[in-house]
Protein backbone atom coordinates (compact mmCIF):
# COMPACT_ATOMS: atom_id res chain seq x y z
CA UNK A 1 0.00 0.00 0.00
CA UNK A 2 2.22 2.64 -1.44
CA UNK A 3 0.86 6.19 -0.71
CA UNK A 4 3.31 9.16 -0.76
CA UNK A 5 4.53 10.95 1.80
CA UNK A 6 2.68 14.27 2.98
CA UNK A 7 0.13 13.63 0.50
CA UNK A 8 -3.91 13.50 0.89
CA UNK A 9 -4.97 10.54 3.07
CA UNK A 10 -8.16 8.77 1.57
CA UNK A 11 -7.96 5.35 2.23
CA UNK A 12 -10.59 5.65 5.16
CA UNK A 13 -13.49 8.14 4.78
CA UNK A 14 -13.91 8.32 8.70
CA UNK A 15 -11.70 7.43 11.41
CA UNK A 16 -11.94 5.05 14.46
CA UNK A 17 -10.70 4.72 17.97
CA UNK A 18 -10.95 1.01 19.58
CA UNK A 19 -10.54 0.51 22.98
CA UNK A 20 -6.91 -0.92 23.74
CA UNK A 21 -8.46 -2.47 27.05
CA UNK A 22 -11.73 -3.94 25.91
CA UNK A 23 -11.53 -4.04 22.36
CA UNK A 24 -15.21 -3.69 22.12
CA UNK A 25 -15.50 -0.22 22.62
CA UNK A 26 -15.38 2.07 19.48
CA UNK A 27 -15.85 5.56 18.44
CA UNK A 28 -15.92 6.91 14.81
CA UNK A 29 -16.23 10.25 12.80
CA UNK A 30 -15.79 11.99 9.80
CA UNK A 31 -12.74 14.20 10.28
CA UNK A 32 -12.82 17.67 9.93
CA UNK A 33 -8.67 18.10 10.14
CA UNK A 34 -6.94 17.09 7.37
CA UNK A 35 -4.86 13.49 6.79
CA UNK A 36 -1.86 13.58 5.57
CA UNK A 37 -0.02 10.00 4.95
CA UNK A 38 3.37 9.36 6.39
CA UNK A 39 5.15 6.09 5.95
CA UNK A 40 2.69 3.89 3.62
CA UNK A 41 5.97 1.84 2.17
CA UNK A 42 5.49 -0.98 -0.73
CA UNK A 43 8.63 -3.14 -1.50
CA UNK A 44 10.82 -1.91 -4.66
CA UNK A 45 9.51 1.56 -4.41
CA UNK A 46 12.15 4.02 -3.31
CA UNK A 47 11.84 5.82 0.12
CA UNK A 48 13.66 8.62 2.15
CA UNK A 49 16.19 6.97 4.43
CA UNK A 50 18.59 8.34 7.25
CA UNK A 51 19.05 8.45 10.74
CA UNK A 52 16.18 9.66 13.26
CA UNK A 53 16.72 10.88 17.07
CA UNK A 54 16.33 7.96 19.41
CA UNK A 55 14.14 9.86 21.35
CA UNK A 56 11.40 9.99 18.01
CA UNK A 57 11.46 6.21 17.73
CA UNK A 58 10.57 5.46 21.83
CA UNK A 59 8.40 8.60 21.75
CA UNK A 60 6.43 7.10 18.35
CA UNK A 61 6.13 3.52 20.23
CA UNK A 62 5.06 5.07 23.44
CA UNK A 63 2.06 6.14 21.11
CA UNK A 64 1.44 3.43 19.79
CA UNK A 65 1.09 1.49 23.03
CA UNK A 66 -1.79 3.78 23.75
CA UNK A 67 -3.42 4.46 20.65
CA UNK A 68 -6.01 1.82 18.37
CA UNK A 69 -6.57 3.52 15.14
CA UNK A 70 -8.76 2.19 12.41
CA UNK A 71 -7.70 -1.19 12.96
CA UNK A 72 -8.75 -3.65 10.26
CA UNK A 73 -9.87 -7.28 10.81
CA UNK A 74 -6.78 -8.47 8.32
CA UNK A 75 -3.04 -8.32 8.20
CA UNK A 76 -0.96 -6.39 6.43
CA UNK A 77 2.66 -8.01 6.18
CA UNK A 78 5.99 -6.10 6.06
CA UNK A 79 7.02 -6.79 2.15
CA UNK A 80 10.44 -5.08 2.58
CA UNK A 81 11.11 -8.09 5.11
CA UNK A 82 12.47 -11.09 3.16
CA UNK A 83 11.07 -14.41 4.04
CA UNK A 84 8.26 -15.46 6.74
CA UNK A 85 9.73 -13.91 9.46
CA UNK A 86 8.25 -10.02 7.92
CA UNK A 87 5.98 -8.40 11.21
CA UNK A 88 2.36 -7.49 10.94
CA UNK A 89 0.32 -5.05 11.53
CA UNK A 90 -3.54 -4.01 11.07
CA UNK A 91 -3.83 -0.44 11.87
CA UNK A 92 -2.86 3.22 11.97
CA UNK A 93 -1.66 5.89 14.20
CA UNK A 94 -2.94 9.81 13.95
CA UNK A 95 -0.30 12.20 15.10
CA UNK A 96 -1.58 15.71 15.61
CA UNK A 97 0.53 18.04 13.09
CA UNK A 98 -0.28 21.97 12.45
CA UNK A 99 -3.67 23.20 13.48
CA UNK A 100 -6.17 21.24 11.20
CA UNK A 101 -3.78 18.68 9.71
CA UNK A 102 -3.18 15.09 11.70
CA UNK A 103 -0.18 12.98 10.16
CA UNK A 104 -1.53 9.32 9.32
CA UNK A 105 0.57 6.15 9.40
CA UNK A 106 0.63 2.26 9.57
CA UNK A 107 1.06 0.42 12.66
CA UNK A 108 4.20 -0.57 10.88
CA UNK A 109 5.65 2.47 10.64
CA UNK A 110 8.01 1.85 13.73
CA UNK A 111 9.66 -1.28 12.28
CA UNK A 112 10.11 0.54 8.93
CA UNK A 113 12.02 3.18 10.79
CA UNK A 114 14.19 0.41 12.72
CA UNK A 115 14.43 -2.43 10.40
CA UNK A 116 15.02 -1.06 7.11
CA UNK A 117 15.80 2.77 7.80
CA UNK A 118 12.96 4.71 6.71
CA UNK A 119 13.45 8.44 7.62
CA UNK A 120 9.66 10.10 7.46
CA UNK A 121 9.60 14.03 7.23
CA UNK A 122 11.02 16.43 9.54
CA UNK A 123 7.38 17.67 10.26
CA UNK A 124 6.14 14.04 11.37
CA UNK A 125 8.99 13.48 13.88
CA UNK A 126 8.61 16.99 15.42
CA UNK A 127 4.74 16.65 15.53
CA UNK A 128 5.51 13.14 17.40
CA UNK A 129 8.30 14.72 19.78
CA UNK A 130 5.27 17.15 20.68
CA UNK A 131 2.99 14.80 21.97
CA UNK A 132 1.70 14.90 25.29
CA UNK A 133 2.70 11.52 26.39
CA UNK A 134 1.59 11.82 30.00
CA UNK A 135 -1.82 12.93 28.85
CA UNK A 136 -2.29 10.41 25.76
CA UNK A 137 -1.47 7.60 28.65
CA UNK A 138 -3.67 8.37 30.75
CA UNK A 139 -6.75 8.65 28.71
CA UNK A 140 -8.95 6.20 29.85
CA UNK A 141 -12.46 5.02 27.86
CA UNK A 142 -14.39 6.80 26.35
CA UNK A 143 -11.38 9.57 25.92
CA UNK A 144 -9.41 8.62 23.47
CA UNK A 145 -5.71 9.72 23.20
CA UNK A 146 -5.99 11.99 20.41
CA UNK A 147 -6.58 15.69 20.86
CA UNK A 148 -9.01 16.25 17.75
CA UNK A 149 -12.15 13.93 18.79
CA UNK A 150 -15.17 15.71 18.29
CA UNK A 151 -18.04 15.65 20.78
CA UNK A 152 -20.56 14.80 18.54
CA UNK A 153 -18.67 11.20 17.46
CA UNK A 154 -20.86 7.67 17.31
CA UNK A 155 -19.53 5.63 20.40
CA UNK A 156 -19.93 1.91 21.04
CA UNK A 157 -20.30 1.38 24.76
CA UNK A 158 -20.63 -1.96 25.01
Amino acid sequence: MLYEDLTAYDYQDEDAFTDRESGLCALWYRPAYSRLNIGWLEAGKPYSTGAVPAVFVEKLKAVQEVQWMNVCLGLHTCDLCPGEEAPEGNGEVRIPGEPGVAYAAPFLITHYITAHGYRPPQVFIDAVLAVDLAAWACARWPDVPFPWVPQDAERVLE
